[in-house]
């Protein structure tokens, strides 16, 4: 088995090359980069109109001009050259510095890194810690009422995408009930608080419409992953001939199928390493919230290629370290997997 994990951990290497590269030869295919969005911007200030004029005719700048800024930003370098240089640089913890806020990437990310922590931490805990009883309650109650309406509110659930519902809550509950607020991390007025009850209370306040859209498809899967396992188990040979001799049928589920039916889900816990720091791209946006996911967002619609290159390459680490811890959790809960050596 130890042979099996030295020989993934040996594959993240050139996968994590791979993966980055592809994106950041695409950064340099794609219309629109840094320079073109300054012209634009230019030509908008000057025009006093939205402008969409990219380097050539027109220009506000020389091509002299026009060159400098390319070399200014790297642009001016073969693909190759500037990854390498890109990927010394990420040996030595340094993403570069942002083309549009000209900050160090990884500061910009380290600011916004709580925010995302916070709703990736509460979004894991709380879809396993429901989902799991949940399902297992399902499985012993199924085709009763309980398992019937709840399997009902969790297919609706996981058929309306995230963002679909954040748009349906801020619209009754934040803009026509005002129960909730229509966005962000905390109230302006969260530094004016006096007590910590209180601070935290503003943050779950702002929290439970976007934690909502955060849980509903990874809930759902969850749920109904736990639930299809355990009765498969529970019809299995070995839990009626566990019974037959004479177990409880409760002792039964608890000591043999309930272990065998946690496989599937810990197969799925790497995966959720990924959660932890980006979140949902759309999510944030919807609801004004200051993290990763915006960031990124506003990364990629700005061409701040920097901050694109720093939040991929991150993500690129985390979901193949979570591919490994996914294979890790599945060895713990089964004692009968062994890896190939």
């Amino acid at each position: 088995m130890l042979a099996y994990f030295l020989r993934r951990l040996a594959l993240v290497i050139p996968t994590f090359l791979g993966i980055t590269i592809l994106i950041f030869a695409i950064t340099r295919v794609v219309p629109g980069g840094p320079v073109e969005r300054m012209l634009s911007q230019m030509n908008s200030q000057s025009d006093r109109t939205v402008s969409h004029k990219v380097a050539g005719s027109n220009s506000a700048l020389s091509e002299s001009q026009m060159a400098e800024l390319n070399a200014f930003y790297g642009l001016d370098k073969p693909v190759l050259t500037a990854y390498t240089e890109w990927l010394n640089k990420l040996l030595h913890a340094d993403f570069g510095e942002s083309t549009r806020y000209y900050e160090p990437v990884t500061d910009m990310i380290a600011e916004r890194l709580p925010v995302s922590l916070f709703y990736g931490g509460m979004t894991f805990f709380i879809s396993y810690f429901i989902s799991i009883p949940l399902g297992y309650f399902k499985a012993l109650k199924h085709g009763s009422v309980f398992d019937s309406v709840s399997s009902v509110l969790i297919f609706v659930g996981y058929a309306l995408p995230g963002y679909i519902v954040g748009v349906l809550l801020i619209t009754w509950f934040a803009f026509n009930i005002e129960m909730f607020p229509m966005g962000g991390f905390v109230s302006d007025s969260f530094d004016d608080l006096e007590t910590v009850s209180e601070q935290v209370a503003d943050i779950m306040w702002h929290a439970v419409l976007p934690l909502t859209c955060y849980l509903i498809a990874d809930f759902a899967t969850l749920t109904m992953t736990m639930k299809n396992n355990l009765m498969e188990n529970l019809s299995s040979d070995y839990i009626r001939t566990a019974i037959a001799k004479g177990l409880p049928f409760k002792t039964a589920v608890r000591t043999h199928a309930l272990r065998n039916s946690l496989i599937p889900v810990a197969s799925h816990f790497g995966n959720s390493l990924l959660f932890f720091m980006t979140g949902s791209f759309l999510i944030e946006v919807i609801f004004d919230i200051n993290g990763i996911g915006l960031l990124g967002y506003e990364s990629i619609m700005e061409r701040d290629y920097p901050v694109v290159m720093g939040i991929v390459a991150i993500n690129a680490a985390m979901l193949l370290l979570g591919n490994i811890l996914s294979d890790i959790c599945v060895a713990i809960v089964d004692p009968r997997v062994r890896f190939g050596s």
